[in-house]
Protein backbone atom coordinates (compact mmCIF):
# COMPACT_ATOMS: atom_id res chain seq x y z
CA UNK A 1 0.00 0.00 0.00
CA UNK A 2 1.56 3.27 -1.00
CA UNK A 3 1.72 5.89 1.35
CA UNK A 4 -0.82 8.20 -0.32
CA UNK A 5 -3.27 5.84 -0.43
CA UNK A 6 -2.76 5.09 3.33
CA UNK A 7 -3.24 8.41 4.83
CA UNK A 8 -6.44 8.58 2.58
CA UNK A 9 -7.45 5.48 3.80
CA UNK A 10 -7.12 6.41 6.94
CA UNK A 11 -9.05 9.72 6.65
CA UNK A 12 -11.62 8.09 4.93
CA UNK A 13 -11.95 5.58 7.48
CA UNK A 14 -12.15 8.44 10.55
CA UNK A 15 -14.79 10.77 8.47
CA UNK A 16 -16.91 7.00 7.88
CA UNK A 17 -17.05 5.54 11.09
CA UNK A 18 -17.81 9.29 12.46
CA UNK A 19 -20.87 9.68 10.82
CA UNK A 20 -21.75 6.35 11.14
CA UNK A 21 -21.78 7.03 15.17
CA UNK A 22 -23.43 10.09 14.64
CA UNK A 23 -26.38 8.56 12.68
CA UNK A 24 -26.38 5.47 14.98
CA UNK A 25 -26.00 7.44 18.37
CA UNK A 26 -30.03 8.49 18.22
CA UNK A 27 -30.76 4.79 18.24
CA UNK A 28 -28.42 3.37 20.85
CA UNK A 29 -30.75 3.52 23.48
CA UNK A 30 -33.33 1.47 21.84
CA UNK A 31 -31.04 -1.30 21.31
CA UNK A 32 -29.31 -0.98 24.57
CA UNK A 33 -33.21 -1.61 26.09
CA UNK A 34 -33.50 -4.42 23.39
CA UNK A 35 -30.47 -6.14 24.87
CA UNK A 36 -31.98 -5.96 28.38
CA UNK A 37 -34.98 -6.59 27.87
CA UNK A 38 -33.69 -10.02 25.94
CA UNK A 39 -31.35 -11.30 28.21
CA UNK A 40 -29.53 -10.60 31.68
CA UNK A 41 -26.23 -9.32 31.35
CA UNK A 42 -23.68 -6.30 29.82
CA UNK A 43 -25.48 -4.22 26.74
CA UNK A 44 -21.40 -4.69 25.39
CA UNK A 45 -19.48 -7.94 24.55
CA UNK A 46 -15.28 -7.13 24.35
CA UNK A 47 -13.13 -9.97 23.01
CA UNK A 48 -9.00 -9.83 22.21
CA UNK A 49 -8.59 -9.90 18.66
CA UNK A 50 -5.43 -9.16 16.93
CA UNK A 51 -4.93 -6.17 15.20
CA UNK A 52 -1.89 -4.61 12.80
CA UNK A 53 1.14 -5.72 13.26
CA UNK A 54 -0.25 -8.58 15.30
CA UNK A 55 -0.97 -6.51 18.24
CA UNK A 56 -3.83 -7.00 20.61
CA UNK A 57 -6.83 -4.80 21.30
CA UNK A 58 -10.05 -5.57 22.45
CA UNK A 59 -13.07 -5.42 19.82
CA UNK A 60 -16.44 -3.93 21.01
CA UNK A 61 -19.89 -5.53 19.96
CA UNK A 62 -23.23 -5.51 20.96
CA UNK A 63 -23.69 -8.56 23.13
CA UNK A 64 -25.51 -11.20 21.16
CA UNK A 65 -25.21 -14.64 23.40
CA UNK A 66 -25.58 -15.37 27.03
CA UNK A 67 -23.97 -13.78 29.77
CA UNK A 68 -22.59 -17.82 30.62
CA UNK A 69 -21.03 -18.27 27.10
CA UNK A 70 -17.51 -19.53 26.86
CA UNK A 71 -14.94 -16.75 26.57
CA UNK A 72 -12.27 -16.34 23.45
CA UNK A 73 -14.43 -19.44 21.52
CA UNK A 74 -15.48 -18.95 17.87
CA UNK A 75 -18.84 -19.44 17.84
CA UNK A 76 -18.83 -22.10 15.52
CA UNK A 77 -16.76 -24.09 17.42
CA UNK A 78 -18.93 -23.99 20.28
CA UNK A 79 -20.74 -26.85 21.73
CA UNK A 80 -23.71 -27.64 24.26
CA UNK A 81 -26.26 -26.08 22.76
CA UNK A 82 -27.30 -22.69 21.40
CA UNK A 83 -26.05 -19.56 23.15
CA UNK A 84 -27.26 -17.07 21.07
CA UNK A 85 -30.38 -15.04 22.19
CA UNK A 86 -33.36 -14.46 20.00
CA UNK A 87 -32.25 -11.03 19.68
CA UNK A 88 -28.78 -11.41 19.34
CA UNK A 89 -29.99 -13.98 16.10
CA UNK A 90 -31.66 -11.15 14.25
CA UNK A 91 -28.15 -8.44 15.39
CA UNK A 92 -26.30 -11.25 14.11
CA UNK A 93 -28.11 -11.97 10.52
CA UNK A 94 -28.26 -8.46 10.14
CA UNK A 95 -24.98 -7.46 11.21
CA UNK A 96 -26.46 -4.66 13.80
CA UNK A 97 -23.95 -6.31 16.55
CA UNK A 98 -20.74 -5.23 14.77
CA UNK A 99 -21.83 -1.47 15.07
CA UNK A 100 -20.14 -0.92 17.98
CA UNK A 101 -16.79 -1.57 15.95
CA UNK A 102 -17.47 2.02 14.54
CA UNK A 103 -15.65 2.89 17.62
CA UNK A 104 -12.77 0.95 17.00
CA UNK A 105 -12.47 2.52 13.49
CA UNK A 106 -12.23 5.74 14.84
CA UNK A 107 -9.59 4.92 17.36
CA UNK A 108 -7.24 3.06 15.38
CA UNK A 109 -7.94 -0.25 15.91
CA UNK A 110 -9.66 -0.93 12.51
CA UNK A 111 -10.12 0.22 9.46
CA UNK A 112 -13.45 -0.06 7.23
CA UNK A 113 -12.04 -2.36 4.76
CA UNK A 114 -8.95 -5.21 5.93
CA UNK A 115 -8.97 -8.74 6.82
CA UNK A 116 -11.53 -9.85 9.73
CA UNK A 117 -9.59 -9.12 13.18
CA UNK A 118 -8.79 -12.61 14.69
CA UNK A 119 -9.05 -13.80 18.27
CA UNK A 120 -6.14 -13.59 20.02
CA UNK A 121 -5.93 -17.59 20.21
CA UNK A 122 -6.46 -18.39 16.58
CA UNK A 123 -2.86 -19.41 16.20
CA UNK A 124 -3.82 -21.17 12.88
CA UNK A 125 -5.70 -18.11 11.38
CA UNK A 126 -3.15 -15.98 12.66
CA UNK A 127 -0.19 -18.37 10.87
CA UNK A 128 -2.01 -18.50 7.72
CA UNK A 129 -2.59 -14.79 7.33
CA UNK A 130 1.12 -14.48 8.23
CA UNK A 131 2.16 -16.47 4.93
CA UNK A 132 0.19 -13.60 3.06
CA UNK A 133 1.72 -10.50 5.25
CA UNK A 134 -2.08 -9.92 6.16
CA UNK A 135 -1.32 -9.54 9.75
CA UNK A 136 0.63 -6.51 8.52
CA UNK A 137 -2.66 -4.37 7.66
CA UNK A 138 -5.25 -2.95 10.31
CA UNK A 139 -8.06 -5.66 10.40
CA UNK A 140 -11.42 -4.57 8.24
CA UNK A 141 -15.19 -4.21 9.61
CA UNK A 142 -15.41 -6.00 6.02
CA UNK A 143 -12.82 -7.24 4.04
CA UNK A 144 -12.28 -9.61 0.66
CA UNK A 145 -12.87 -13.11 3.15
CA UNK A 146 -16.18 -11.84 4.10
CA UNK A 147 -18.04 -10.98 0.64
CA UNK A 148 -16.74 -14.41 -0.86
CA UNK A 149 -18.43 -16.83 2.06
CA UNK A 150 -17.70 -15.15 5.90
CA UNK A 151 -18.26 -17.61 8.17
CA UNK A 152 -18.65 -20.83 5.24
CA UNK A 153 -14.81 -20.79 4.63
CA UNK A 154 -12.15 -22.45 5.83
CA UNK A 155 -9.38 -21.00 7.49
CA UNK A 156 -6.92 -21.48 4.56
CA UNK A 157 -9.35 -20.20 2.34
CA UNK A 158 -9.85 -16.99 4.02
CA UNK A 159 -6.11 -16.31 4.59
CA UNK A 160 -5.92 -16.58 0.93
CA UNK A 161 -8.79 -13.96 0.01
CA UNK A 162 -6.74 -11.75 2.85
CA UNK A 163 -3.53 -12.21 1.04
CA UNK A 164 -5.39 -11.70 -2.32
CA UNK A 165 -6.07 -8.13 -0.95
CA UNK A 166 -2.89 -7.11 0.64
CA UNK A 167 -1.74 -7.78 -3.01
CA UNK A 168 -4.11 -5.74 -4.72
CA UNK A 169 -4.76 -3.15 -2.31
CA UNK A 170 -6.82 -0.11 -3.54
CA UNK A 171 -9.81 2.52 -3.16
CA UNK A 172 -11.25 0.68 -5.96
CA UNK A 173 -11.26 -2.68 -4.52
CA UNK A 174 -12.37 -1.22 -0.84
CA UNK A 175 -15.35 0.45 -2.38
CA UNK A 176 -16.44 -2.66 -4.39
CA UNK A 177 -15.78 -4.80 -1.31
CA UNK A 178 -18.06 -2.04 0.83
CA UNK A 179 -20.69 -2.57 -1.74
CA UNK A 180 -20.80 -6.55 -2.35
CA UNK A 181 -20.98 -6.22 1.93
CA UNK A 182 -24.11 -4.35 2.14
CA UNK A 183 -25.46 -6.78 -0.10
CA UNK A 184 -24.64 -9.54 1.42
CA UNK A 185 -26.10 -8.23 4.74
CA UNK A 186 -29.30 -7.79 2.89
CA UNK A 187 -29.60 -11.19 2.07
CA UNK A 188 -27.77 -12.53 5.76
CA UNK A 189 -25.27 -14.65 2.57
CA UNK A 190 -22.32 -16.66 4.18
CA UNK A 191 -23.54 -16.40 7.89
CA UNK A 192 -23.42 -19.59 10.35
CA UNK A 193 -24.21 -19.36 13.76
CA UNK A 194 -22.50 -22.57 15.48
Amino acid sequence: MNKTYKIIKRLLDVILSFIGLVILTPFAPFVFVAIKLDSPGRVFFKQRRIGKDKTVFWLYKFRTMRSDTPKDVPTHLMTGGNHITKLGAFMRRSSIDELPQLWNILRGDMSVVGPRPALWNQDDLIAERDKYSANDLRPGLTGLAQVMGRDELPITEKARYDGEYVKDISFTKDIKIILKTVGNVLTSKGIVDG
